[in-house]
């Protein structure tokens, strides 16, 4: 039968199908790996060989063929898959299986349009043929499966309407270092650039999104994160929405601050006319998140944020809500409700929240955000004042509110403003931080804009990066990563281009990084302690520490070279002021773990020196990025030993790192009883971070009597993320009833209307 199958190759030529090459193939990319068939393999690719079939089609066969083998019993097949993946991508890229000289396929690449022509003008073929020596393009082959296929959908460089690919990963790499590096002298850029390929490379920094898919390309904006706040003004309105353009369109995700905005039925040009409201400006805003789909590498996409206690806040909390019609629903954004003390008080005091438009109270939306003290003065204040419209709402009923949508769109976030200005590297009195950004990590000052081009306004951007904690073998390895990691985001923000005044001027005053963390999950499996019984407490508080005090003494080296950022002088750390000072002291109480390294002669350094980057940290969700390397999402536990991700490409399967010898001491999702434990560790890490945390609350409904969870649930985990300092809660997840590890709904089932008690004090 073999001898009546003819295939096509991809030169065109025909000619008679050769298992004898099929075989060789998989039996080179199974070698060294335990638990695989390369017979299995052949015998379900075999079955779907037909005449006439590409040599293309056979090789992505026998690549599904062995992906459907992916399984806690045989993860190898993970490396098998991916193995045989390189292979054809490379044969897809260079025609062949060994990729070209690295002077030759830079030449190629800018001559093509897509490496930016700079790589030639600063480089000369000596240094590129250096860096080409530092190469090993076999570390292809420790990628899994489910990397290659991101690195193919997203990061490689390619033509995305034909599907052409023109680089392997080895070559993304060396040339984000080179590029980021570009600036530094001859003497040394070299050694920078081997140390930080080594460590990309072998999975030690893990790089965004933008960062993998942008930089070496003539496209020049790599910050993953934009906020850009919306004053209460036509003017101001129309700018955001221009920016939100801008930067959809080159990668950035997005947080719009929309708090300003006046309440529907507020008078306008002193009552002339009356005002239509938020609604119908957020779905302004979706629109212009909408028009832009981020060069195919991900869909635009944002979070808005508004005050709890806006007038019109019981309308704005449903906007997500399958129920109603177009005209009350903006369904294609996210939201983020700005809470504090006062709000989380009048709910355990069984009090009531007035609702005001910003535009009705002067002074209070400011003070929200500057003063904590001044803004209870003045709410009191106002609601003293009958002359002054508002709704009056049981507090327990709006919270209530808020966490039913919460619970069932899952994406109802929350941003506790307090905490994320007492708790800063900001100087609230002069930068306070209004906002937060589509995934709740970023904690910035912000501006309104008058206009597109308005340079007093502030966009405040993010430049992302990542530890692989499952790759340290010690603490003490990050002093090093630190160097490499501040280096190349720092030289980043000069390399980068900036579509508006408004980030360009944020950006080169401010400097600010976030430096965040993967493979949690298997950092705490490896150390034998829990997510749900304190066991990680310790660990975590160690873990975090060392991350952020070899970042913030990286970055006093640096401004020791470079000088401090213009705008140091608006950070806490310029008073002396470090995260162990400001953190909730409730914190105490769960982790009595002492701080390890010399903060002391750390604050002095920076007193004397200043800080290049006025932030160093931010946990991020890292979904993707993860991937790449192999890793547990960010900080979270995996719904299962073998992760199933829908992609374009169909379903990726990834089994969680090292599962033979750690199986025992991974804690899956859905085995954790509670949020608790969870929130504990949230708390630890945010006693160092000095931004935000991606933190997710997860809850199983069959635990519950009811089948559903009950409210008084809900907000006491609210609460208790609160006390702890927590400064942001990203997704509700709901465990539906998937298979573990099977993708599930983000998505909750509503929760019933049991009331909180008052027993969570904050």
């Amino acid at each position: 039968m073999n001898q009546e199958i003819t295939v096509l190759k991809r030169d065109g030529r025909k000619e008679k199908l050769n298992l004898d090459k099929i075989h060789r193939v998989v039996t080179w990319a199974a070698e060294g790996l335990s638990n695989v068939s390369v017979s299995l393999v052949e015998m379900r690719s075999h079955i779907q060989f037909y005449d006439g079939m590409r040599t293309e089609d056979i090789h992505e066969t026998i690549i599904k063929a062995a992906a459907d083998l992916i399984s806690e019993e045989s993860p190898d097949y993970q490396y098998l898959a991916a193995r045989l993946a390189v292979f054809h991508l490379r044969k897809k890229a260079y025609g062949q299986f060994e990729p070209p000289k690295l002077v030759d396929h830079v030449k190629n690449m800018v001559e093509k349009g897509k490496y930016d022509k700079h790589i030639l003008e600063d480089y000369s073929v000596e240094e590129l043929e250096t860096l080409d020596g530092y190469l090993d393009h076999w570390r292809d082959m420790n990628f899994s499966y489910a990397a290659v296929k991101q690195l193919e959908g997203k990061y490689l460089v390619q033509n995305r309407v034909t599907g052409e690919i023109y680089e392997s990963a080895q070559f993304l790499y060396m040339m984000v270092a080179a590029c980021l590096f570009a600036s530094y002298p001859k003497e040394t850029r070299l050694d920078y650039i081997r140390r930080f390929y080594n460590a990309a490379s072998q999975f030690k920094i893990s790089l965004p999104t933008p960062i993998m898919s942008g930089v070496r390309t003539p496209t020049r904006q790599f910050s993953s994160c934009v906020l850009i706040e919306c004053d209460d003004s036509l003017d101001s309105i129309n700018a955001t929405s221009s920016a939100i353009v801008r930067y959809v369109s080159q990668r950035a995700g997005i947080g719009i601050n929309a708090g300003r905005i006046r309440a529907l039925g507020s008078p306008i040009r002193g009552g002339e006319a009356f005002h239509t409201g938020c609604i119908p400006f957020y779905k302004y805003f979706q629109t212009a998140v909408k028009c832009c789909s981020q060069g195919g590498v991900r869909g635009g996409a944002a979070t808005l944020f508004y005050p709890m206690w806006h007038r019109e806040v019981e309308s704005l909390l449903v906007l997500k809500n399958n129920r109603g019609v177009e005209e009350n629903r903006v369904r294609h954004m996210d939201y983020g409700v700005q809470i504090n003390k006062l709000m989380y008080t009048r709910l355990l005091k069984g009090g009531n929240i007035s609702l005001f438009s910003p535009s009705d109270v002067p002074g209070l939306y400011d003070a929200f955000f500057e003063n904590q003290e001044e803004f209870e003065r003045l709410y009191t204040q106002y609601e003293a004042d009958e002359s002054i419209q508002r709704e009056t709402v049981k507090a327990v009923d709006l919270f209530s509110l808020m966490m039913q949508e919460r619970a069932s769109t899952g994406r109802i976030y929350i941003q506790n403003v307090d905490h994320c200005n007492t708790h800063s590297p900001f100087d609230p009195s002069v930068a306070p931080i209004r906002q937060s950004n589509l995934c709740l990590e970023i904690a910035l000052p912000t501006k309104p804009l008058s206009n597109v081009e308005d340079e007093n306004g502030e966009i405040a951007l993010c430049t992302l990066s990542a530890f692989n904690l499952g790759a340290l073998e010690s603490l003490d390895e990050l002093g090093e990563l630190a160097e490499l990691t501040i280096r190349a985001l720092d030289a980043l923000l000069d390399y980068q281009d900036y579509p508006l005044p408004a980030a360009r001027k944020a950006t080169m005053n401010r400097r600010t990084l976030g430096v965040g963390v993967i493979n949690f999950a298997y950092h705490l499996a490896k150390h034998g302690v829990r997510y749900s019984d304190g066991s990680a407490n310790g660990l975590t508080h160690r873990t975090f520490e060392a991350i952020q005090y070899h970042l913030l003494r990286a970055s006093v080296e640096l401004a020791k070279e470079k000088g401090a950022c213009p705008a140091f002088n608006e950070t806490t750390y310029a008073q002396g002021i470090l995260p162990i000072d400001t953190y909730k002291k409730d914190l105490d109480a769960i982790c009595d773990e002492p701080l390890h390294l010399d903060w002391e002669t750390l604050r002095k350094d920076i007193q004397t020196h200043g800080l290049r980057n006025s932030t160093l940290t931010a946990l991020m969700p890292s979904e993707t990025s993860s991937q790449i390397s192999n890793a547990t999402n960010g900080i979270e536990p995996p719904r299962g030993f073998v992760s199933v991700k829908a992609s374009k490409d169909g379903i990726l399967k990834q089994v969680v790192p090292e599962y033979h010898k750690y199986k025992d001491n991974y804690e899956l999702l859905w085995n954790i009883g509670s949020n608790e434990g969870y929130l504990q560790l949230v708390g630890i890490m945010q006693k160092f971070v000095d931004q935000a945390i991606s933190a997710n609350t997860n809850y199983d409904p069959s635990r519950h009597a009811s089948g559903k969870v009950p409210m008084n649930q809900l907000l006491k985990d609210l609460l208790t993320a609160y006390k702890l300092g927590v400064k942001t809660l990203y997704y509700h997840n709901t465990r539906d009833g998937a298979t573990d590890g099977q993708p599930e709904s983000s998505a909750a089932q509503a929760a019933d209307d049991d009331c909180a008690g008052g027993a969570c004090k904050i």
